[in-house]
């Protein structure tokens, strides 16, 4: 039981994450599940489409009301990894084998496999953050970069259905970096694109039933619902100098963690 509690915990954590910095609910969500609750990770990846979308939904509306959300790049963005995801979800994912990699004696299972390219993914990210990189080309809305839009949301739908991820941890560093968006703007943003790609990803898993799972789901969303409010009214009191090196930083913590946690199962 105390697993749990700490698990529920984490959902705030999740929420503040998502209000706060546009991303983290999946970084933060599968590996509770998975390590908290004792879900198997394709199985954790699905709940959290679900969980991630559902908590990001809710934090739209006070982001919305501080002009963060640019509803132009969402649209080019979205529509990408919109058929990414689902496309990924719904034929990709179940047509991996499992074990998915053999390395000697070795027999690394599709599980395993989907958390260290989480892990992977997300020190990347982490970095370019961290680095304080220069947008490539500054644009509003989407007007300018439009085939780097089109090619980065591909690539996140992509991810986001085999992770499990609502992506915010690569889209927030692709809207900064190739879009030119200011950080608060590509929070918000983010959200929307997180929902949407989130609920895709969901309606295209044919494994994962929530009535199965009602009596994990119900409180941690109550939760990471909580978390979200409070991140969202945080995140007006920090400007986009603090925000990015500290999403990096959480980003590059998290992921190191998954990478050494799952060296040490294999080990």
């Amino acid at each position: 039981m105390s697993w749990e509690l700490l698990g529920y915990a984490g959902a705030v954590l999740m929420g503040l994450s998502l209000g706060l910095l546009g991303g983290g609910g999946s970084i933060l969500t599968v590996p509770i599940l998975v390590y908290l609750f004792g879900q198997d990770p394709v199985t954790a990846t699905g709940l959290s489409l679900f969980i991630v979308g559902t908590t990001s939904a809710a934090g739209l509306f006070s982001h919305h009301k501080q002009g963060n959300i640019e509803w132009r790049t969402a649209g080019v963005f979205g529509a990408a990894s919109i058929l990414s995801v689902f496309i990924t979800r719904r034929w990709l994912v179940p047509a991996l084998p499992d074990p998915l990699i053999h390395v000697g004696a070795v027999e690394v299972g599709k599980g395993t496999a989907i958390l260290g390219l989480f892990a992977i993914v997300m020190l990347i990210s982490a970095w370019s953050m961290i680095r304080g990189r220069k947008s490539i080309t500054p644009g509003s809305n989407g007007k300018r970069h439009l085939p780097s839009l089109l090619l980065i949301g591909l690539l996140v739908g992509l991810l986001t259905g085999v992770l499990g991820a609502g992506g915010g941890f690569l889209i927030v560093p692709s809207l900064v970096l190739l879009a030119g968006v200011d950080m608060k703007r590509a929070i918000g943003t983010s959200l929307l694109l997180i929902t949407v790609n989130s609920y895709i990803g969901f309606l295209g898993d044919r494994r994962v039933h929530l009535a199965d799972y009602s009596t994990i789901l119900l409180p941690f969303l109550a939760l990471a619902i909580i978390g979200i409010v409070l991140g969202s009214q945080l995140s007006k009191r920090m400007g986009n100098a603090k925000l990015r090196p500290t999403f990096g930083w959480f980003v590059l913590a998290m992921g190191t963690y998954i990478i050494i946690r799952e060296l040490y199962a294999l080990a």
